[in-house]
């Protein structure tokens, strides 16, 4: 599958004020720490410059039963790739409590080597400082998709989107012990991304690691040769928190079809995007979009809906007059089916009234 087709990517790794960096003159013993998919990208391009490692190892979740009553085995996907790449797998503790005492494996618990590098990416978990500290404090670094100090935390990439920004990135940085503050450290290298219309997760995601990967290596290959700078964060911070369940819920009379539409794209593929019914139960909304060109029996006020017959979409009017398509709908309880097959059913229940349908806002409350 081929890369997303967003604009050019600009470097800026700027040099003023820069922090010297001794040589490395050997190449590191690595320990990577990392989950999701956006790890895997980055360290398929690391596994890829053996000139900048002797060894690399990784570090990542146990696998973990999951769904109704531990129906599926969720597995790590860093797991698989290290281990479709022979690349030694240790698995942390599943518990947060118990991963605050876990130490490093042999040979980077053996004290703070010169050579030795800790690389996360996609991670997820709060580091120890016990643990910080088995590596020099420029032998941590962090693969972190946006362009710091802006959307420091967990969910840049998600916010990147909702927020309807255009422009995002990929920066890699020291690692800082908690008290020193989250995604604060020093910048070694940043890379520049234009978000292109109608960008999903995973299209930023893919992008992000890809060019965050290539980056990473070109800093490595730099602290080799003694050239690699780092310089302090700049600018005012921002923050991209934990995605809750509150992301998803609508509501078509505050929010516009476009920022709906881009929250679907943002968080979509981890939360469902959600509204109420007037029942009071949640109905799942599938591939929300901007209707360009509405038909004139929409009605102009915000929140209430008609079956769009010739495509089975269910149209909304949103608060500044925009209107949301939505081709697929799964009510509470229920299976996927199209906006049709949805009208069908709460016009049997004598919801819909002169040919409309108005959604609420909240849970309905007796």
């Amino acid at each position: 599958m081929p890369w997303p087709r967003l604009s050019p990517f600009t470097p800026i790794r700027t040099t003023r004020h820069a922090r010297p960096f001794s040589s490395a003159k050997e190449k590191f013993k690595i320990l990577f720490l990392g989950r999701e998919e956006f790890s895997c990208i980055v360290l398929k391009e690391l596994f890829g410059a053996q000139d900048v490692w002797s060894s690399l190892e990784i570090a990542t979740n146990p696998d973990e039963r999951v769904g109704r009553r531990g129906s599926k085995l969720s597995v790590s996907p860093l797991k698989m790739l290290g281990e479709s790449l022979e690349i030694p797998v240790h698995l942390i503790p599943h518990e947060k409590s118990a991963f605050r005492h876990w130490m490093p494996p042999a040979p980077f618990s053996d004290g703070a080597s010169h050579n030795n590098l800790l690389i996360t990416a996609s991670f997820g978990r709060i580091i120890s400082s016990r643990f910080l500290g088995h590596f020099s404090p420029t032998r941590r670094l962090n693969v972190h998709p946006s362009l710091l100090p802006r959307l420091r935390g967990p969910a840049p990439i998600q916010h990147a989107i909702l927020n309807g920004e255009s422009e995002t990135g990929v920066s890699i940085i020291s690692m800082l012990k908690r008290r020193e503050g989250i995604d604060a450290g020093d910048v070694w290298g940043s890379v520049k991304l234009a978000i292109a219309p109608n960008t999903t997760y995973s299209d930023l995601q893919d992008i992000s690691a890809l060019q965050g990967g290539k980056l990473l290596v070109s800093i490595l290959r730099d602290m080799i040769a003694g050239t690699a700078k780092a310089i302090p964060q700049v600018g005012e911070a921002s923050h991209a928190p934990l995605i809750t369940y509150d992301d998803s819920v609508v509501d078509f009379t505050t929010m516009s079809a476009e920022s709906i539409a881009r929250r679907y794209r943002a968080i979509g593929h981890q939360r469902p995007i959600t509204v109420y019914a007037l029942d009071g139960c949640t109905i799942q909304l599938g591939s929300p979009s901007v209707e360009a060109n509405p038909p004139s029996f929409v009605r102009d006020e915000p929140g209430v809906s008609c079956l769009y017959r010739s495509e089975s979409a269910i149209l909304v009017r949103c608060i500044d007059g925009s209107v949301l398509s939505i081709p697929r709908m799964k009510p509470e309880g229920s299976r996927w089916g199209t906006g049709k097959d949805w009208w069908n059913g709460v016009k049997s229940m004598n919801f819909v009234k002169d040919g409309t349908y108005r959604f609420i806002n909240k849970r309905y409350v007796e």
